[in-house]
């Protein structure tokens, strides 16, 4: 809770993410781009699906931070609920950019690996993939809520419900090939030396989100003193 009332001043939580936001991105970046490098020019082809299987080396870290991603807005957006940190809603909102487009990026490299390894690009009845889809749906209802409510005290609200409800989904992603007849696998077989890229590529995906997370958050504080500012002057003028 020292942590939560230090960062719900924004004064305070804008000296200290300056170059937390800026230095998160560049890393993420530079590991993204090392673990990529590992994945195409130093790991051998996989043993059964050839050099089609290297684009798991994006794809798999992007449905891992896709979960991880919307498992960061409910804990942001029951911290809203429940002690009513302005700073918690900020994170949440500005979570979901991100989150949408690795979920999209997921779903669009799944389905250019899945044709030639299922020969089909999409199967309805993968719960998988469905319920994939259905997150992504979830996070652009997430945002279409920030853009459409009347106040942002509102659209703080109606968002984390929506957030919260959604998290049902969350369980039923992870265990959908344990739970329902898919044509995704259990878990991949493959050696730990092919799986090295997806590790490195995964850290470079959280540090990423770090970055642009608090970028996005800096955004929105700047954004919302700039409104208050302009609506004291309003005031002044009248």
């Amino acid at each position: 809770m020292a942590v939560l009332s230090f960062f719900a001043n924004p004064h305070r939580f804008m000296a200290a993410s300056k170059w937390f936001a800026w230095g998160f991105t560049v890393l993420g970046a530079s590991v993204i781009l090392i673990g990529i490098y590992i994945g195409l020019f130093v790991v051998p082809p996989d043993a059964v699906q050839g050099d089609s299987a290297r684009i798991m080396f994006v794809h798999v870290p992007a449905m891992w931070l896709s979960l991880f991603v919307y498992a960061f807005m409910v804990g942001a957006s029951l911290i809203s609920i429940v002690w009513r940190h302005s700073i918690a809603d900020v994170a949440a909102k500005s979570a979901a950019p991100f989150g949408a487009a690795v979920t999209a990026f997921g779903l669009v490299t799944g389905s250019i690996w899945g044709y030639p390894t299922w020969g089909t690009w999409w199967e309805w009845g993968d719960a998988r993939l469905v319920s994939v889809l259905v997150l992504f749906f979830v996070y652009l209802g997430y945002i279409a809520i920030w853009q459409a409510m009347e106040t942002p005290q509102k659209a703080a609200r109606a968002a984390a419900i929506l957030c919260l409800a959604g998290a049902v989904n969350v369980p039923i992603i992870h265990y959908s090939v344990e739970w329902f007849a898919t044509l995704h696998q259990t878990a991949m077989n493959a050696t730990a030396e092919f799986k090295y890229p997806m590790y490195v590529v995964a850290l470079g995906y959280l540090s990423l989100f770090g970055g642009l997370t608090l970028i996005n958050m800096r955004a929105e504080i700047m954004n919302t003193r700039a409104d208050m500012l302009a609506q004291r002057k309003q005031a002044a003028a009248g």
